[in-house]
């Protein structure tokens, strides 16, 4: 089915078709009908599937179809991350671009001022991470008395970051008639008290097994001696010609110290995460797009916020502790159609992290020795050192304890966040015949 069978206006279509796009994702089919025709919904769907669009489309297309002379905001999105807020931002923009609709973004990490200057010029869509807006709400600067829409977007992540509280606060400053759209890529006990407590005879949507990783992402795990990672890590990258990865690390700290040792591989590397100014944020996640920088390490604050076309390679330097944030990292990869390639590097102190991912999965992940890195620890490896501050990973917890929220806040957009590619899944180049089935 087409884009002009889901009854969205011209203005609409003509923008989707300025982006290349003519056909729905399954995401897309399912959600913009059922907001079309006023219903909540409770949507889950893996990362790249189209989420964004399919929420800012037809979120769009109502509140065009409805004219009023105030300016407060009448639909409002809510986002765990900066990065994510301002992709969907840019989303808003791209799709709204031939409807007199206003939108910004709200965010920690950058200055009120201009923001509280954009509110009072007056606003119908506000994307927002929930710290920062109740810094507005707080000081007057926002009303929410005319909001039609609330759309939760990863709402699994925000309340594992510790917004759980926060958005019962924004709820409470909502009219009670309005429309509630969350999206979640996985669902736990609390997502669905949350969904009860929100929605009202929500449709319920789901184009992907729960907590299951991505079709097209191949997965691969290589067993290594915790100390020789890093060579391990420049040896793919180097041997395989990868022009662009997304290296994942689970500290700040340790995301810094790996980029600048790739850097004196020769791997053009940046870090991402939480200390950085947002300026230096958006900077390096521009330098990768358009491959000023080869490598990008981050922690996981980018595991959902990051919208980057055909990313073919995403590597877990370290494991996460939390189970459900692998399928979130390598998420970023094999993305609408397009395919890719996760790989883990898992010494012997993170097995009991790698067998919580597995059941999560509900499968086993494919071991293969590189040759030359045979030398796998027979006991559990120690920490990087004293200068690296990171502690010993605990063994994989459920997602049933709260995290604090972050003093400041970070997809998709687009239908399709990536156009398929050339050339298979991209991992085989690196393979040149060393690797065997390791013995564990």
């Amino acid at each position: 089915m087409p884009f002009s069978a889901l009854g969205l206006s011209a203005e609409l279509l003509r923008a989707v078709a300025a982006q290349g796009y003519t056909q729905p994702t399954p995401i897309q089919l399912q959600a913009i009908p059922a907001v079309l025709a006023r219903r909540d919904i409770l949507a889950g769907a893996q990362t790249g599937t189209g989420k964004t669009a399919a929420f800012t489309l037809p979120m769009l297309h109502l509140l065009s179809q409805s004219s009023t002379r105030q300016r407060l905001p009448r639909a409002l999105v809510l986002t765990p991350t900066r990065e994510l807020a301002a992709q969907v931002g840019e989303s808003v923009r791209t799709y709204g671009q031939h409807l007199p609709l206003r939108a910004m973004q709200i965010f920690g990490g950058v200055g009120m001022g201009p923001q509280v200057d954009q509110l009072r010029r007056g606003v119908d869509i506000v994307v927002a991470t929930p710290g920062r807006l109740l810094d507005h709400l707080g000081q007057g600067n926002l009303d929410l008395s005319s909001i039609e829409f609330l759309v939760l977007d990863e709402a699994d992540r925000m309340l594992d970051m510790g917004f759980i509280h926060d958005i019962r606060r924004v709820i409470k400053l909502l009219p009670q008639r309005r429309q509630n759209l969350m999206f979640s890529a996985t669902y736990s006990r609390e997502i669905e008290q949350l969904a009860t407590g929100l929605l009202q005879d929500p449709q319920r949507i789901e184009v992907a097994r729960r907590n299951t990783a991505a079709e097209l992402v191949a997965q691969l795990v290589h067993p290594v001696a915790q100390a020789r990672k890093r060579e391990l890590l420049s040896h793919l990258i180097l041997t395989g010609d990868w022009q662009q990865v997304l290296v994942f690390t689970r500290t700040k700290h340790g995301a810094n110290r790996l980029a600048q040792q790739l850097e004196r591989d020769g791997i053009a590397a940046a870090a991402i995460h939480g200390n950085k100014s947002q300026s230096a944020r958006t900077r390096a996640l521009a330098d990768f797009k358009r491959g000023a920088v080869r490598t990008l390490v981050a922690t996981d604050i980018a595991a959902r916020g990051l919208d980057i076309d055909r990313l073919p390679h995403v590597v877990n330097f370290e494991l996460p502790n939390v189970p459900e944030d692998y399928v979130h990292r390598i998420g970023r990869t094999g993305r609408a159609g397009s395919d890719g390639t996760a790989v883990s590097l898992v010494s012997a102190d993170e097995r009991g992290l790698l067998a919580g991912i597995e059941r999560v999965l509900g499968r086993r992940i494919d071991r293969e020795l590189v040759r030359g890195f045979e030398d796998i620890d027979a006991r559990p490896a120690t920490p990087a050192g004293p200068e690296s501050g990171e502690r010993r990973p605990r063994p994989a917890q459920p997602r049933h304890h709260p995290h604090p929220r972050p003093r400041s806040d970070a997809r998709e957009h687009g239908p399709r966040d990536g156009a398929p590619r050339p050339g298979g899944r991209g991992h085989a180049s690196a393979n040149n015949g060393n690797r065997r089935r390791p013995a564990f």
